[in-house]
């Protein structure tokens, strides 16, 4: 379980802790990326000779980042202050592009006694 800015995402499906006393429903935040044509060559050519590629690490934490921004504003905007049951999926779109998908059930909790 983490908290950002108050509010509480847990990957389990209750928040240690805390007692749910409302269950909101489905919740997500969503991005697509994609590297520019510079990136992917530099990519390509690292692919060659292997190891990581610094280029789209960033652009992929930079990703998950945004898709839980936007996850924790559609929680609140439904009236939760906090997720559980988070989950991250990626896909790829064409050969240039990556979906990045925060997802899980938005709840109201209070603090446990």
């Amino acid at each position: 379980m983490v908290t950002v800015d108050e509010f509480i995402i847990s990957s389990a499906n209750h928040a240690p802790g805390y007692k749910i006393v409302e269950m909101k429903g489905f919740t997500y935040g969503l991005t697509v990326r994609s590297r520019g044509v510079g990136g992917n060559i530099s990519a390509g050519l690292k692919s060659i000779v292997g190891g990581e590629i610094g280029a789209y690490l960033k652009m992929m934490e930079d990703s998950r980042n945004q898709a839980v921004d936007r996850l924790i504003e559609h929680c609140k905007s439904m009236g939760a202050n906090a997720v559980i049951s988070f989950r991250f999926d990626s896909n790829e779109i064409g050969q240039s592009m990556q979906e990045i998908l925060a997802y899980g059930t938005a709840v109201v909790v209070k603090k446990e006694e």
